[in-house]
């Protein structure tokens, strides 16, 4: 059976899809960004340290349910910490109280959640990769004249551009098919921006019955992510190849030492 996209489930499909590829570019680009900067900052020796890098872990050790559960609670409208916090507290929406888990705010609720869940996995993965990262390339740079952001672009990122490759698809791969967190946040009828589409597969296929639907629907974005795979294994594996650095190495720092007349 085909999905048939002039139709209203055709566009409620794409609808999902759309939503879905915002929520999923827009929080595994957050996640990477929060959990580069906490990687980065962690390696510096600072008391409590280790407790810190603890506490990253907390949301990432969660189990789901309770996590997610805790979030819905927090975006309630009328006794919600966020409303409270923002409201009532900071006084940022004027007095008035936004609904978080129906209508347009939905969206970032459920990106907040993701991101929340996420970034601490990033943070685990890419700090695992700094200390692969020899000091001697950042005690010699220093001696070059390079401040922290010329060390992070030439040195840091370079270095784990191949842990980067991999944390980012798996990122995407888990982001666009997860179930839980807007089933636990929403229910089985999400609104319209929080309704990711392994959601609108479910209600499709177990809601209304109509399996056949869902199938279609399965075999989609099925085809889709292994679409999205393969292209971004071949590009940066292209990349890697044509990069300065060959295999991902750090680029060359310039010697910007005055010269001695």
């Amino acid at each position: 059976m085909a999905v048939d996209f002039d139709g209203a489930i055709g566009r409620g499909l794409l609808q999902s899809f759309l939503v879905t590829l915002a929520v999923t570019l827009l929080a595994v680009g957050l996640s990477w960004l929060f959990g580069t900067a906490a990687a980065i900052l962690m390696q510096e020796r600072f008391r409590g340290r280790g407790t810190l890098r603890a506490l990253f872990l907390v949301p990432y050790a969660l189990p789901v349910y309770t996590a997610v559960m805790t979030w819905a609670f927090m975006f309630q409208r009328d006794n919600g910490m966020i409303n409270h916090v923002l409201a009532d507290q900071l006084h940022l929406t004027g007095g008035d109280r936004p609904f978080w888990l129906i209508g347009g705010n939905s969206f970032w609720a459920l990106v907040t959640v993701i991101v929340w869940r996420s970034w601490p996995f990033a943070f685990l993965i890419l700090m695992a990769g700094l200390q692969n990262v020899p000091r001697d390339l950042y005690e010699a740079s220093a001696l070059d004249g390079a401040g922290m952001w010329r060390q992070i672009r030439h040195i840091t990122l370079p270095s784990l551009r191949p842990i980067n490759q991999v944390l980012v698809l798996v990122l995407f791969l888990w982001t666009f098919n997860d179930f839980n967190t807007p089933f636990v946040l929403f229910g089985k009828a999400a609104p319209a921006g929080g309704d990711l589409i392994s959601v609108h597969i479910y209600h499709a296929s177990f809601v209304t019955w109509n399996f056949g639907t869902g199938s279609a629907m399965s075999v989609l974005l099925l085809l889709f992510l292994l679409l999205v795979t393969a292209v971004y294994l071949i590009a940066t594996s292209i990349s890697a190849r044509t990069s300065p650095g060959g295999s991902g190495g750090s680029a060359p720092l310039k010697d910007r030492r005055p010269a001695h007349g």
